[in-house]
C-alpha cells in the first residue's frame, strides 16, 4: 500500500509504512519504503533518521545524497556537504555520485556560494560527458535552477533546453521553456473602453 500511495498520497503511504515498521524494522526492505515515504510526505527528519539506519544496515553508499538532501531540507547545510564528502572518496555508481554532486550544489547555495554551486555544476557536467541521458538531464537542469534563482534568464533557458534535449522524461524542463502567449497579445479598446 506505501508503495501504491508514494505518488499520490505520501502521507498516508508513510502511515502504512510506519505500520510495517513496528512490526519488522530490521529488515532493509521495510525500513526504506519508510525512509522513502517520509521523505516524500516532507517529513524530513524520519527520513533522515531512515536513510541514516538504512546505511548502517546495507553498507551502502547509495543513500548518500538523500542523507545529504534530508539535511539541507533540515537547514544544515554544512552537515550536508559532510556527507556529500563521505562520498567524494568512493566508486559510487554514476547517477548516485551525480546527484550528491547536485546536493552538494544545493548546499553551497544555501550557503549563498552561488558561484561555487555552479561550478561544482559545471564540473560535473563536463566530467559526465558519457553519462546516461537522464543523468545528463539532471546535471541540466540543476545548472539551469541555479542560473533561473540568480536572475540569468537566457542562460538557464538555454540549459533547461539542454535538460529537456537530454532526457524529455527526466524532469520538467520543457515546463520552463513553454512561453506564455497570454502576455503577448495586445487587446484593442475603442473609445468607450470596449472590446
Amino acid at each position: 500500500m506505501a508503495g501504491q500511495l508514494i505518488d499520490t498520497d505520501p502521507v498516508e503511504a508513510q502511515r502504512y509504512a510506519a505500520v510495517a515498521r513496528r512490526h519488522a524494522a530490521r529488515l532493509p526492505v521495510v525500513r526504506e519504503a519508510a525512509a522513502e515515504t517520509a521523505y516524500a510526505a516532507e517529513d524530513f527528519a524520519a527520513a533522515l533518521q531512515d536513510f541514516r539506519t538504512l546505511r548502517r544496515m546495507t553498507g551502502s553508499d547509495e543513500y548518500l545524497p538523500v542523507i545529504a538532501d534530508c539535511l539541507r531540507a533540515l537547514g544544515k547545510p554544512d552537515e550536508a556537504l559532510a556527507t556529500a564528502r563521505e562520498g567524494s572518496g568512493g566508486r559510487l555508481p554514476v547517477a548516485t555520485r551525480v546527484e550528491l554532486r547536485i546536493v552538494e550544489a544545493g548546499a553551497r547555495e544555501d550557503l549563498g556560494q552561488v558561484a561555487e554551486a555552479k561550478r561544482l555544476l559545471r564540473k560535473a557536467w563536463d566530467a559526465e560527458h558519457n553519462s546516461p541521458a537522464e543523468v545528463r538531464a539532471r546535471l541540466a537542469y540543476a545548472y539551469a535552477a541555479v542560473l533561473e534563482r540568480e536572475g540569468n534568464t537566457a542562460d538557464s533557458r538555454a540549459w533547461f533546453a539542454r535538460a529537456a534535449d537530454a532526457d524529455p522524461e527526466a524532469t520538467d524542463a520543457a515546463d520552463h521553456l513553454r512561453v506564455d502567449r497570454t502576455d503577448d497579445i495586445e487587446v484593442e479598446f475603442d473609445a468607450e473602453g470596449e472590446e
